[in-house]
């Protein structure tokens, strides 16, 4: 029988709960009927410009209305969304949207000139959604998003069909260089999303479930994290499933004042945020200010991408005993590996998880780690997973492994199992950065630090940082007789790549010690930052 659709479902949602808020940012506010319709344009104008069934459409915006209305836009039209870093410089966008084949772009206007820059190198791209931010007007090359969502006139749907199997790909930079796009089949994500929500349907598609259970409006949901990443997204999206409503925030930096303001405005009950990146300045602001918010209305926030500490939480649970705060251990291509739950009546120690139904963590000979042991495994999720990467079978083959007849996602994560069945994680078995959620590959950062006219080899490696858990630093080796200026260096980087992947310090060493296969010794170079910064 079909599966899950959930272009199907949001319809179905928008026919019970017509009136209901579905989105809210500022003063935008737009029902469910409005969502609908205004998506119903979108969809039109992707098909009106060529797309064929699972043609790619790349979101390059910022929080708001528009990137859920977009992506709904593209599972009516039977097309598969693909998110964009909106930090990205030109040479990795014209990576990603070649990667991706994507065929459409919707684009924030302030990244007109840019996107107007990357045009002549992406022919397959032949529609451009211009949304309107105040920034500048519509390129004649480009169709007004406002007028695209105004259109609509029926229902959209391609000659196609919508399919269980429709896709979404979630780009992720991971730990192996150039950003590989994770393929979701829409049945599986939206099995394993749902059954996280207040409003599970089952996994037999049931429209008719829907339907009546929603019979009111459910939860207030703020993702606080970009919607481009995994952790935004996909709380976001379950949270539509159910007929709950999207709160985003209108500044394009984090500012906790607002969070808080909105939270108390809106009646905001759940909240999708990155670790201490998020947490500590909301804390701060809670404690410079007792009293000042209401935030009651608040019963989960939940972290996934980088681990928050236990200190943090304690705090915000002095501001209000009545939430839980979860730590999600899940990665673009396993979700539900793990989970850690911090309430008012005990708090788990940071990186110690419950494991989660369908996870398991194995050793090198793809055997179970005996809880107690202090042997170190992979953590590997079983259940509805991604179909793969996209364009990309040898890591495809790596990652999704058959274990004991059944497939499971192994994506690299290392950790013990404790006496009582808890996982302790002990992070990725490479060199990856995580910087404030955001995956950063070193060879990468390294290819342009060695590009400066006056670095003769480099590294890059992550320290620890109290806001973003971890900084990237430039360990560089100069060319004979040069200097190194470390804020030109730096400004070099960002130049050529996303500003979260430039430095925040840089270090100069005598030599980075090559070994003769061109190898080098990150431990060892990272202990030299470590002692050279002070940390």
């Amino acid at each position: 029988m079909p599966g899950w659709n959930f272009a199907d479902v949001w319809e179905v949602v928008a026919e019970a709960l017509p009136d209901a808020p579905a989105q809210v940012q500022g003063d935008r506010r737009s029902t469910y009927a409005e969502l609908d319709r205004r998506a119903d344009g979108i969809a039109r104008a992707f098909l009106d410009g060529g797309a064929k069934q699972q043609d790619k459409v790349a979101l390059y915006l910022y929080n708001g209305p528009e990137y859920l209305e977009s992506m709904f836009a593209a599972f009516k039209a039977g097309l598969a969304p693909v998110n964009t870093n909106y930090r990205y410089a030109e040479d990795e966008l014209v990576y990603l949207w070649d990667n991706a084949d994507a065929v459409a772009v919707v684009f924030h206007g302030c990244f007109a000139d840019r996107c107007d820059r990357v045009r002549n190198h992406l022919p397959g791209v032949r529609t451009w959604l211009w949304v309107d931010d105040g920034t500048g007007p519509c390129p004649d090359w480009a169709i007004d998003y406002e007028q695209a969502a105004a259109s609509a006139t029926e229902r959209t749907i391609p000659p196609w069909g919508r399919s269980e199997d429709d896709l979404l790909l979630l780009y992720t930079g991971g730990t192996t260089g150039m950003p590989k796009g994770v393929m979701w089949r829409q049945d599986d994500l939206f099995l394993t999303l749902n059954g996280a929500t207040p409003r599970p349907y089952g996994p037999d598609r049931d429209l008719d479930k829907v339907r009546e259970l929603c019979d009111s409006p459910s939860m207030v949901a703020m993702p606080a994290a970009p919607l481009m990443h995994g952790t935004g997204m996909f709380t976001s999206i379950g949270s539509l499933s159910a007929g709950g409503s999207i709160v985003t925030l209108e500044n394009r930096s984090f500012e906790p004042a607002e969070l808080l303001d909105t939270v108390q405005r809106e009646g905001v009950n759940t909240i999708a945020w990155v670790g201490d990146a998020f947490a500590k300045p909301v804390l701060r602001a809670l404690d410079a200010q007792p009293g000042t918010w209401d935030i009651s209305s608040l019963v989960l926030i939940v972290s996934s991408g980088v681990m928050w500490s236990e200190e943090t939480k304690q705090g915000l649970l002095r501001h209000h005993g009545g939430m839980i705060l979860a730590d999600a251990f899940s990665s673009s291509e396993a979700l539900g590996l793990g989970t850690s739950y911090s309430t008012a009546a005990g708090t788990s120690h940071t990186a110690t998880f419950q494991l989660g139904e369908n996870t398991r963590v194995i050793d090198d000979d793809g055997r179970d780690v005996v809880p107690g042991s202090g042997v170190i495994g992979r953590v590997a999720v079983g259940g509805r997973n991604p179909v793969g990467y996209y364009k990309d079978e040898a890591k495809s083959a790596a990652t999704f492994l058959m274990i004991d007849g059944k497939r499971y996602s192994v994506p690299g994560d290392y950790a013990m199992v404790e006496a009582d069945g808890s996982l302790s994680l002990l992070g990725r078995g490479s060199v990856c950065i995580n910087t404030g959620g955001e995956k950063v590959f070193p060879e990468e950062v390294e290819e342009v630090l060695k590009l400066h006219p006056s670095v003769h080899d480099a590294v890059a490696v992550g320290v620890p940082d109290e806001k973003f858990g971890e900084a990237i630093t430039a360990v560089v080796e100069a060319e004979p007789g040069e200097q190194i200026d470390e804020s030109d260096v730096i400004n070099h980087v960002k130049q050529k790549l996303a500003a979260y992947k430039a430095p925040k310090r840089v270090v100069v060493v005598d030599t980075i010690g090559r070994a003769p296969n061109g190898k080098v010794d990150y431990k060892a170079l990272r202990s030299q930052a470590l002692e050279a910064l002070g940390l």
